[in-house]
């Protein structure tokens, strides 16, 4: 994930340096196209983190068979809903890229990349998907290169199509997908060549539909987090775009993707949760579930600090590693010692969210998905900047990190005591006796 992040990070600047004096509309068109693109791959980790928790819960109760059945309908669902996205986003690119507050500078490079990036949707919806089903099944390594492929051909790519065949922002656009496809190949070929514990036949793609809607609804909560990261982009963009132009949405993309630097490693650990707790549950290992997430806890934590400390300590230079403009800078500088202030608090929604999704708790875990976007920063960005105008678009960050982590840590403090319960009832009266804890 690492490699995932710097690569998200490379792609901006080589588009900020080859396009020099109009550097800020190119990566305001990357800002503007991100959300819409995300959505794709929000499509792909819903299936994916849906498919994983019925994979993982399957393989630890020992049922092979619905394990087979989860495969072949994530595969199908991930064909049909890839195309399915393609064909509305380019049916209606302008009308979505204006929603989105594209400005009359910014709009060009943003439809230029979302043209090729759309069209190849299938890509992203099927390797995201095939990536958490490979996780699933315990091969965490496996699935690591198959992102190291994708990102590493992607950073090389870049300044062939970017610089050497002179396309700008439709050359980071066609090195994404390029490098997406052959690690989205990559993945494929472990079920294909029978290298898993479920081996894949092409007449196991009819969905079964009950596992259908028991992948939705857990994997609906990864897919609401990117759905309602995209839907609060429509008021963040044209806040930014109001109150500060075009140097503010710019700016605010090269912070994002900084934050991706930590966010995504973070992701990671959730990914290598996952497939720990839903088996150690299927399997009544309790001990081993609240180990891991204590884990996973720590780690993050650690993580989000190194992050905060970093974009906090030296904001300027690590902007000005995007864009020689000197307004950009200035305005980047001041917006991300703002944003990050409670970075370090992020991984407790991040665990939080992927605990509920890998024990099959639907609610919870569609509740964290909806937290910080749609109930807490929502509000705030509609509100704050009518009174402090710019400085309170960027506020407004920080303040829903903050309810986020709150909320989150409560939802699981009461899961931690409850498990401690169930524990205490298995050692008094005997595993056999008590039956499976909901």
């Amino acid at each position: 994930m690492l490699v995932y992040a710097l690569y998200n990070i490379v792609d901006t600047i080589f588009v900020g340096r080859a396009l020099g004096e109009e550097s800020v509309q190119g990566i305001g068109g990357l800002v503007i196209a991100f959300p819409i693109q995300m959505l794709a791959l929000g499509i792909g980790i819903g299936i994916g983190v849906g498919g994983a928790s019925v994979t993982s819960r399957a393989l630890g109760a020992k049922e092979l068979n619905k394990a087979e059945k989860t495969l072949g309908t994530a595969f199908s669902l991930a064909i049909f809903l890839g195309i399915a996205y393609a064909a509305v986003g380019l049916y209606f690119l302008d009308p979505l890229l204006e929603l989105f507050g594209a400005t009359g500078g910014i709009m060009p490079y943003a439809r230029d990349y979302l043209e090729v990036t759309l069209a190849g949707s299938v890509v992203f919806t099927l390797g995201i998907a095939a990536e958490d089903l490979v996780r699933a099944e315990g091969n965490a390594r496996y699935a690591m290169f198959g992102m190291l492929l994708g990102a590493g051909l992607n950073i090389l790519l870049d300044p062939v199509f970017i610089f050497g065949f002179g396309m700008g922002v439709r050359g980071a656009a066609i090195a994404t997908v390029i490098a997406q496809f052959v690690s989205m190949a990559f993945l494929l070929r472990y079920f294909l060549a029978g290298k898993g514990s479920v081996p894949f036949k092409i007449g196991m793609l009819k969905p079964d539909p009950g596992i259908s809607r028991e992948m939705l609804a857990i994997g609906m909560s990864p897919l609401v987090i990117e759905a309602s990261n995209s839907f609060m982009m429509i008021f963040v963009n044209n806040a930014l775009g109001t109150y500060g132009g075009d140097v503010s949405i710019a700016a605010f993309g090269i912070i994002q993707r900084l934050i991706m630097f930590i966010f995504l490693p973070m992701l990671g650990i959730s990914f290598g949760l996952q497939p720990i707790v839903g088996y150690n549950y299927g399997a009544k290992q309790f001990p081993r579930v609240i180990e891991s997430v204590k884990v996973a806890l720590k780690v993050s934590t650690l993580l989000s600090l190194a992050g905060f400390l970093v974009f906090f300590l030296f904001p300027a230079p690590i902007i000005h590693i995007f864009s020689p403009d000197a307004e950009l800078t200035a305005a980047g500088t001041s917006a991300m010692r703002i944003i990050v202030l409670v970075l370090p608090f992020m991984g407790f929604q991040i665990v939080g969210t992927t605990v509920f999704q890998a024990l099959g708790k639907a609610r919870p875990a569609f509740i964290l998905s909806l937290a910080r976007q749609l109930l807490f920063l929502l509000p705030l960005v509609l509100v704050l900047p009518r009174f402090y105008g710019l400085d309170g678009v960027w506020v407004s960050f920080p303040i829903s990190d903050f309810m986020a982590f709150g909320l989150a840590a409560g939802l699981l403090w009461r899961e931690y005591r409850r498990f401690g319960h169930f524990e205490e009832k298995m050692e008094g009266r005997g595993e056999e006796e008590v039956g499976v804890w909901g």
